[in-house]
């Protein structure tokens, strides 16, 4: 999409339009300058809040976490605050020297002077090429730290720097195979399709997406991780039988070598229809029990049943649709160009350029729906863990839960605004106690039902 010069000559006239860079500029400015003053603010008030209360372990926990894992969770959580204050910091400067100090502006430059040799499809994929792989470079310096400081201090990483490379070329290889392509078609369609391009390119992502559930476990996933059927007659017979009275289909049940990596642990659901698979990592099977596992399966599954997934898929395509509709208008405006700090081309596409622009405007603006985001993710949750008590032992998921936060290092004691903003699952001391409850009410949901009991 090409800017007219009478477009761009409206720009500065003295009219109620000719302000709109000014006023886009203000606002993007408010925006990415409050984000990081109330980012700044939780993040203290976490950490003083973990601190003061690093001493003793919360009464509701005496007995069953041990001091010196309150004391480590404690320490990793205001480590990671304060490492994630200056990451903060530097991401805000980025994104004002992408803007509007003219880091973008140049790179676009830089990109238009190859534009008679790679013509305009090229010039555009290779604008975002050159934009992805300086972010990646800019950001390296904080992931090494990241994994080989702060993560190696407190005892979680098993990364080598060779797998580390190696996982970062496998990356970037995925990143331009899998990338460049829907790219290209999006940039296409903003080209071709006329003034309703972006309900075609929202399409296609829509597609493209979908496309990634199905692929994602059997192709993409093993390049980076050893994936094995599950071995553990016991646990493997236990996991079906949970599955198959609640009516849940999988592939198979597989345990992933996330130890290769890091010493915490995890299970999740991947794939979508008939490609749907269980995955634990095999760290996560050496620190529960059978029934405790079970009862981790079970609250995965309670989000199916209960819909969550589907809710957030619907979600997801909403607001993507937004977005595209919003880029739509905005990449037809001058000022939407100037208001960020990007001189648009008056004789070459700016697709591209509009892509990267609103990728870096929105995430300011969208920071302040994180509070109701994370509201109803922890709604889902408490419904996921009602459905594990209904369907294994409330007691073993307590006790799953408590040892995979301490595994984890997770805080017991967070600032209470910090976790209503930010936590998509509930505090811990929060969550067992619904449990808790759920047990007291009806005790029978603490024995797993049998075989024929129906979901």
């Amino acid at each position: 999409m090409q800017i007219s010069p009478a477009a761009l000559a409206a720009a500065p006239a003295p009219s109620a339009l000719s302000h709109s860079p000014l006023v886009l500029t203000a606002a993007f400015v408010a925006a990415v300058m409050l984000s990081f003053l109330v980012k700044l603010w939780l993040s203290s008030r976490q950490m003083r809040h973990v601190a003061r209360h690093r001493g003793a372990v919360p009464t509701a926990f005496v007995g069953t976490v041990p001091l010196s894992a309150h004391q480590k969770a404690a320490d990793y959580t205001v480590a990671r605050g304060r490492f994630g204050t200056l990451h903060l910091a530097w991401d805000t400067a980025l994104l004002i020297g992408w803007t509007l100090l003219g880091g973008l502006d140049l790179l676009n430059q830089w990109a238009l002077s190859w534009r008679p040799v790679l013509g305009d499809m090229g010039y555009q994929l290779g604008l975002l090429t050159a934009f992805s792989v300086l972010s990646g470079v800019l950001d390296l310096p904080w992931s090494i730290y990241n994994i080989f400081r702060l993560e190696e201090r407190f005892g979680f990483n098993r990364t080598t720097l060779k797998l580390f490379i190696v996982d970062g070329v496998k990356g970037m290889a995925v990143g331009a195979l899998l990338g460049l392509p829907i790219a290209a078609l999006i940039l296409w369609l903003m080209a071709q399709a006329g003034g309703l391009w972006w309900l075609w390119a929202w399409g296609a992502w829509m597609g493209f997406t979908l496309l990634m559930l199905v692929i994602y476990p059997t192709v993409i996933a093993p390049l980076f991780n050893k994936f094995k059927p599950l071995e553990d007659t016991v646990l493997r017979e236990r996991v079906q039988t949970l599955m198959q009275r609640c009516g849940f289909a999988a592939k198979g049940l597989f345990v992933m070598d996330g130890s290769r990596r890091s010493a915490h642990g995890n299970a999740y659901f991947t794939g979508l229809g008939a490609a749907k698979r269980v995955v634990f990592f095999d760290t996560l099977l050496e620190r529960l029990d059978p029934p405790e596992v079970e009862a981790v399966l079970a609250h995965e599954l309670g989000h199916f049943k209960r819909r969550h997934v589907l809710q957030r898929m619907v979600l997801m395509f909403a607001l993507s649709l937004a977005g595209f509709a919003l880029l739509g208008w905005l990449s037809a405006q001058a000022g939407f160009y100037l208001g960020l700090g990007v001189r648009p081309s008056l004789d070459a596409p700016n697709d591209a350029l509009a892509l990267l622009l609103i990728m870096l405007a929105l995430p300011p603006l969208t920071f302040f729906l994180t509070p109701l985001t994370s509201l109803w993710s922890r709604r889902h949750e408490f419904e996921a863990d009602a459905y594990a008590c209904a369907q294994a032992s409330g007691d073993d998921l307590s006790s799953a839960l408590l040892k995979l936060h301490e595994d984890n290092a997770g805080t017991l004691t967070p600032d209470p605004v910090y976790a209503r903003f930010y936590y998509s699952h509930p505090p811990a001391s929060e969550r067992l106690a619904a449990i808790a409850s759920l047990v007291t009410a009806s005790p029978a949901r603490a024995v797993p039902p049998t075989a024929g009991h129906a979901a």
